[in-house]
């Protein structure tokens, strides 16, 4: 990660002109039209172009990755699409993937239109077991040299860290807060020394729904959260509903997936920890972006009781999740 400090509001400068003057440096002409997609940690726009497509442009936040990291998740991208991935890998224009322009480092994207996929259907379970299956099977083919790998207990230290000295805890419940937070990398450390931490590949990283466009079957986008990680961390955000609904959610991917790529059934153990800390980060993500101003209108329920009490009560089933299964390791 680049050890520069980040700019809280880095992008006050990044106004339609400056947007517009960005893809005219690579001899692009903009025909005015500009729509500003859903983001937050980064600036993406659709950008009308005269006599061509629109593109999405992708403007990188200040100081959180280095080039090298950007240009990895650039390369990964393109392998991905040369093997016939479905992916939306990004734009060479004048030989290069990563532009700069004013401070800003930027890439151009193809604009790919989809709907939300339909994950209770068993085919679409299926064919996005397939296709995380050719995924990894091509990440496992070689390591990132500079991208993170993120070790779990860390993770979660750095965010409960991040949250405390932000004063972001309502002080009626920070002692529930923070002992909840220990017992839960307590149980995390004890599932480490059991079965050691999960043998890491490339992967997306961040594959949520809304990362997923369909158009005749699966369409990932997004590689900005690319990383070393284990097989499990890209398969367990598609799963939704009681233990059940995942259960059966899970066999179907998994069908699909071992078709392309072996998968160690230990990992399964690792769902609930994973959950958990996605949970925690996300808050200290919040925490840590609060004074971009997009951050506190996106989220303006961030800084309520309520919001730290569902919380709470969240992390609780977590860990009532955790001990139910602390003795009921799934092993191959």
């Amino acid at each position: 990660m680049n050890s520069n400090p980040i700019d809280p509001t880095p992008y006050y400068r990044l106004d339609p002109d400056s947007l517009m003057q960005a893809l005219e440096s690579l001899g692009l002409v903009c025909d005015g039209r500009l729509l500003a997609l859903n983001s937050y940690e980064n600036r993406v726009y659709q950008v009308g172009l005269e006599g061509a497509e629109p593109l999405v442009v992708k403007f990188y936040r200040p100081g959180r990755w280095s080039d090298a990291q950007i240009l990895e998740e650039h390369g990964f991208a393109l392998e991905l699409q040369e093997a016939e991935i479905p992916l939306i890998a990004p734009l060479s224009v004048q030989g290069q993937t990563l532009h700069q322009q004013q401070g800003f480092r930027f890439a151009l994207f193809p604009r790919r239109g989809g709907r939300a996929p339909e994950l209770d259907h068993t085919e679409t379970q299926l064919w996005l077991g397939r296709t995380l299956g050719r995924l990894h099977a091509l990440g496992a083919s070689r390591a990132f040299q500079h991208r993170p790998a993120p070790e779990p207990l860390s993770a979660g230290q750095q965010a409960l860290d991040s949250l405390q000295q932000g004063n972001w805890l309502p002080p009626h419940l920070e002692q529930a807060f923070t002992s909840l937070v220990a017992d839960l990398l307590r149980h995390i450390r004890l599932l480490q020394d059991q079965i050691g931490t999960p043998a890491g590949l490339r992967i997306h990283g961040d594959l949520h729904p809304g990362n997923i466009l369909w158009r005749d079957g699966p369409l990932l986008v997004d590689l900005d959260d690319c990383r070393t990680g284990p097989a499990i961390q890209d398969l367990w955000m598609l799963l939704s509903g009681d233990l059940a609904d995942m259960g059966l959610q899970l066999r179907h991917i998994l069908e699909g997936y071992e078709q392309f790529h072996g998968f160690n059934p230990i990992e399964l153990n690792w769902i609930e920890p994973l959950r958990s800390l996605r949970m925690l980060q996300h808050a200290a993500w919040i925490a840590q972006r609060w004074q971009d101003p997009a951050f506190p209108l996106a989220f303006s329920w961030f800084d309520s009781s309520r919001y730290w009490e569902d919380l709470i009560l969240g992390l609780r089933e977590q860990l009532r999740r955790m001990q139910d299964s602390e003795f009921r390791l799934v092993y191959p």
